[in-house]
């Protein structure tokens, strides 16, 4: 029997050019993941792991190379967010909608099937529910991240990018957001988590390394 796989990535390439140069910020690159498991992405700055994800999800296309999602070729920015969701390291929240309806945003964008008490639940375990009605920008940057991650999670994905989903957190806030992956993960989601931080590798279920656009081998 054929494993099927939430997504195949095979031999993903993109290159830039700056200025004289050309950069090779992703070469080749192929893995598989899997439902249920958190896989971190760890490597520098500059080794090509942003840009890995931002081809993953359809931000950017690759100049050669396959992605699969749940065994088909298809294109990223086509699914819905109930099959893919991404925390962006830039957070992309609307500063004009409070964090309640940020978070709601997917479910209003025809996700639908979550009830006020999941939703509710989902703002407490990341710490946010008593901001639900403040705008962004009367938040910290930590309690705007926890949103963009509640707003990625809430329709329970097959698949989500976190791009260093707690590189804005305080002390002791770390474990709740990669707690909450973990629980989104045992619930079937499929999850790719770029980090730096060393309190999140105990959350990892496998990880790869990059560097200059490489992948090496997981662990």
């Amino acid at each position: 029997m054929t494993e099927l796989f939430v997504l195949e990535a095979v031999d993903l390439d993109k290159s830039f050019v700056r200025g004289s140069e050309r950069v090779n910020a992703v070469r080749r690159v192929s893995f598989v993941l899997r439902p249920g498991e958190v896989v971190g992405l760890i490597g520098p700055s500059g080794s090509g792991k942003t840009t890995l994800m931002n081809l993953i999800c359809g931000w950017e296309k690759p100049d050669s190379g396959v992605l699969r999602f749940d065994g088909k070729e298809q294109s990223p920015s086509a699914l819905m967010w109930n099959r893919i969701a991404i925390v962006p390291q830039d957070l992309a929240l609307f500063e004009e909608l409070t964090i309640g309806d940020n978070v709601r945003l997917p479910i209003r964008l025809g996700g639908g099937g979550v009830t006020d008490g999941e939703f509710d639940a989902l703002m407490e375990e990341l710490g946010i529910l008593h901001l639900a009605s403040r705008l962004p920008p009367e938040a910290s940057l930590g309690e705007q991240q926890r949103a963009s991650l509640a707003r990625a999670m809430v329709l329970g994905p097959s698949l989500l990018l976190a791009d260093e989903p707690t590189g804005h957190q305080d002390e002791g806030w770390t474990k709740t957001v990669m707690a909450a992956i973990r629980t989104g993960a045992e619930r079937g989601t499929a999850c790719l988590v770029t980090t730096h931080d060393p309190d999140a590798m105990g959350f990892l279920d496998r990880h790869f390394a990059m560097r200059d656009g490489k992948l090496s081998l997981a662990t």
